[in-house]
């Protein structure tokens, strides 16, 4: 049998011996202290479903959690314990440990409750990974000076199986002071001897890759809807928590400690063991537990990041700003490579602000092993390569000071990557197509029985590579669109809707105000569900309409299809009336049909799937899971009530000192420019290269679909307008301008509030106009008196264009700017969340 095999058994077997208490335990501890499923899970940034699953004994903490959740339940236990313990007397508690069992092998592990040593400050003793007394696996906390595990976490190699928790023996009572959570942040270790990283290559290794949390269960963790704008000390510490030989890290700070050694940000990571270059090559090639882990059985990982800190820098001798000349960079390039290959190392061809230092396989000096090194204080240093490398890390380094700051950097990359499943890319487009790969790869590898060969083929669903252009979608700068055009011919225009605008009627022309909302994140409100073409677009003659169930374009004349005249028409981008048949792409095609009767039979032609997937599932739900996760850390949550949600949104930029919401509102922004990024990439125009480069970098490639684009343009724009229609239905209320996803409403006051259609309970009535941070539902913008927004509109000025220059209590911030709030997927202008 294989050694994959014996550790993927091994990590079973720890996975079941959590040494937690048992499951009703677990319920009665988290009742006792008035929490909720939820509120754990946030902390632990987990799907409340599990937390639940956890205390029914349906499921059982990953070893990457249970560590953390072990913790927890420590700390509940010692404020609050069993009934049947409250009456026991209490021994006097010891000043900063309890003695350790002298026979660990006969206490189960549920009584295996030690207090671990703390300092002074309250935060717990740590030191390089050692042998826990109790089960021999290494261990970074101490008890009475020797190593121990949290919480009583151990998991022996082998041992006989706990008797069921009905006829286990009742534990002695056990009294434990409260464990405070330590520090995250700037864990110091002096330099440790050459052996010390010897222990964390041999600890059990982290969770494998085909044991990662299913991306739906990652993409769906939902906070506490009561959860408030200032996390907790215990939830802003959860994410680190975790003792370093139980999981993997996708990143790691290494900066200079005060007393001339190694600081880390992460609790008990080894540390060089010097502090020359030639130490820090030796750290770096030992194996440390770096690595970004697989979001998909079939995927592939990706290599571990160690951050420089200015501190770092200084005393590895390396220069604190990136040369700007041929000859230091050769110079720079130099003593790394030499003091690389004194180790069996070598680094980047090129190093810049982010490089790789490696290992190949049979090189002397150890393991085969690839760390990405980031230079925080090198970031946005460079030439324009290297620069736009950088770009997208330069804000996920940068402080609330402004400062560029290699901690910071390194909180924000583990938060990213325990969100979305991927490290941050060069921009936020590639960045969206990484994660596509990773959560749906299109590649499986299969191994022949007969042979041992391996072989690759593409998974079913998978998006073939090649130019799979058809004439009517083939984008912008394809030469099959330049041919359709320069015969008149039509091409597919789904597209947001632009500049729309209509009179006002006369009911609305005696209302002081024009109030804009904004809709939140409106492609994800329609990519989970979305079936988009996968395989290659056929031409059929008289296509079998079969309900819409089949992605693709087809040929419809809609100008004798009655719509509703208040708002702009469903099939067009401009809004108004189409003037001639044109192709359509199958949502569009739908709502036509369901909600204004339109005759599918009528379709002559289209262009077909031959293939139909829900392709953006598991994506969806990575970037969703992070999008609802940050905004969480903001005070926005789904479920508010609109007069606290719009009192939320009014200060969720107001960061301060806060690290927790200065961190979520960075991560925020990204995430919003990668799902439009990604959606963008479908019909890369890549102005950079020439045509010819363009067609064979770009156009042939997997990611460059873009009737992909359209169906999700065509579904959002399709989703606005059923709101908009709902609404209209129940309020009488219609837009008088829409732009993109910026909708203008005459209002008696400067609120969206009397727009909102609710029930009769007060609640807000599902699929029309409703307030909230959840994709799909709507932010105030602003509230622009309607005097100005006529003004404007007889210059022939589109009113969205004051959008930016009033504030939601109507009052003028700014000079008129023309082309504000213009802006799709991929068009480079703003984004449709109004740069919120």
């Amino acid at each position: 049998m294989s050694d994959e095999l014996f550790h993927s058994v091994d990590e079973l077997l720890a996975a079941v011996r959590t040494g937690l208490p048992v499951p009703a335990e677990r319920k009665r501890l988290r009742l006792a202290a008035g929490l909720t499923p939820a509120q754990i899970a946030a902390a632990l940034r987990v799907n409340s479903a599990l937390v639940q699953g956890w205390e029914d004994g349906s499921a059982v903490p990953g070893p990457d959690i249970a560590p953390a959740y072990a913790r927890l339940l420590d700390g509940l236990a010692a404020r609050f314990p069993a009934p049947e313990q409250q009456t026991a007397p209490a021994p006097t508690p010891a000043p900063a440990s309890v003695q350790v069992p002298a026979a660990p092998e006969q206490a189960s592990p549920a009584a295996q409750q030690v207090m671990l040593d703390q300092h002074p400050d309250g935060s717990l003793v740590m030191g390089p990974p050692e042998a826990c007394v109790q089960c021999g696996q290494p261990s970074v906390y101490r008890a009475q000076g020797r190593p121990m595990h949290l919480g009583g976490f151990c998991r022996p190699a082998a041992a006989p199986a706990a008797p069921a928790p009905e006829a286990a023996a009742p534990a002695a009572p056990t009294v434990q002071a409260e464990q405070p959570v330590p520090a995250p942040l700037q864990t110091t270790a002096a330099p440790a001897p050459a052996a010390a990283p010897v222990p964390v290559t041999a600890a059990p290794p982290g969770p494998t890759p085909a044991e990662s949390p299913a991306p739906a269960a990652r993409g769906e963790r939902r906070p506490a809807a009561s959860r408030t704008p200032a996390r907790t000390a215990a939830a802003r510490a959860a994410a680190p928590a975790a003792p370093a030989a139980a999981r993997w890290w996708p990143m790691v700070a290494l900066d200079a400690s005060p007393d001339g050694g190694w600081a880390l940000d992460i609790p008990g990571f080894p540390a060089p063991a010097g502090v020359k270059l030639g130490d820090w090559f030796v750290w770096l090639g030992t194996g440390l537990p770096l690595r970004i882990e697989r979001a998909h059985p079939s995927g592939r990982g990706g290599d571990g990041t160690v951050c420089l800190t200015t501190g770092a820098l200084k005393q590895l001798g390396l220069p604190a700003a990136l040369p700007t000349t041929e000859k230091a960079l050769a110079s720079l390039q130099t003593k790394l490579a030499k003091a690389a290959a004194a180790v069996g190392m070598e680094v980047s061809e090129q190093v810049g602000p982010t490089f790789h230092a490696f290992r190949r396989a049979g090189s002397a000096g150890g393991q085969k092993t690839s760390v990405r090194v980031v230079v925080a204080p090198w970031l946005g240093q460079g030439d324009a390569r290297q620069q736009a490398t950088s770009a997208l890390a330069l804000p996920l380094a940068t402080a609330p000071d402004g400062t560029v700051d290699g901690a910071t950097f390194a909180r924000r990359f583990r938060a990213f990557t325990t969100d979305l499943g991927v490290a941050p890319g060069a921009t936020t487009a590639t960045t969206g197509m990484a994660l596509l790969e990773a959560v749906r790869p299109r590649v499986e590898w299969v191994k022949d029985p007969a042979t041992g060969e391996w072989s690759s083929h593409l998974r079913e669903g998978a998006l073939p590579a090649g130019d799979l252009c058809v004439a009517p979608a083939a984008g912008a700068r394809h030469p099959l669109t330049r041919e359709l055009l320069s015969r008149g011919e039509a091409v597919c225009e789904e597209e947001d809707y632009k500049w729309w605008a209509r009179e006002l009627t006369a009911e609305e022309s005696v209302r002081p105000w024009v109030v804009a909302v904004d809709v939140c994140a409106s492609y994800l409100s329609v990519t989970d569900s979305l079936r988009l073409p996968a395989g290659p677009l056929e031409h059929v003659q008289n296509p079998d309409w079969n309900g819409g169930k089949t992605a693709g374009l087809w040929w419809c004349d809609f100008t004798t299809t009655a719509v509703d005249e208040l708002l702009p028409h469903p099939a067009t981008f401009h809004g108004c009336p189409p003037t001639g048949p044109g192709w359509y792409a199958t949502p569009t095609v739908a709502y036509m049909a369901t909600t204004y009767g339109f005759d599918p039979a009528t379709i002559t032609q289209a262009y077909l799937s031959t293939h139909t997937v829900p392709l953006l599932k598991e994506w969806t739900g990575h970037v969703r899971g992070g999008y609802k996760r940050a905004y969480a850390d903001l005070g926005l949550t789904d479920g508010q009530a609109p007069e606290e949600f719009l009192a939320a949104y009014a200060v969720h930029k107001d960061v301060g000192q806060d690290e927790v919401r200065a961190d979520a509102l960075v991560l925020a922004g990204l995430y919003k420019n990668i799902y439009k990024g990604g959606i963008g990439k479908w019909a890369d125009s890549a102005r950079h290269l020439d045509d010819q480069a363009w067609l064979e970098k770009v156009a042939a490639s997997w990611s460059y679909r873009p009737e992909i684009r359209f169906h999700i343009i065509a579904a959002a724009r399709i989703a606005a307008h059923r709101r908009l229609r709902k609404t209209l239905q129940l309020t009488g209320r219609a837009p008088v301008a829409v732009n993109v996803d910026s909708y203008l409403y005459a209002a008696d006051a400067p609120s969206p509030l009397e727009l909102l259609p609710v029930k009769d309970d007060g609640t807000p009535v599902p699929g029309a106009l409703r307030l909230g941070i959840a994709p799909g539902s709507h932010k105030h913008e602003a509230s622009i008196p309607l005097g100005v927004v006529v003004e404007a509109m007889e210059r022939r000025e589109h009113p969205s264009k004051l959008v930016h220059h009033y504030t939601t209590d109507g009052r003028a911030i700014g000079p008129e700017q023309t082309g504000a709030g213009d802006g799709a997927a991929g068009t480079g202008g703003d984004d449709e969340e109004g740069g919120n």
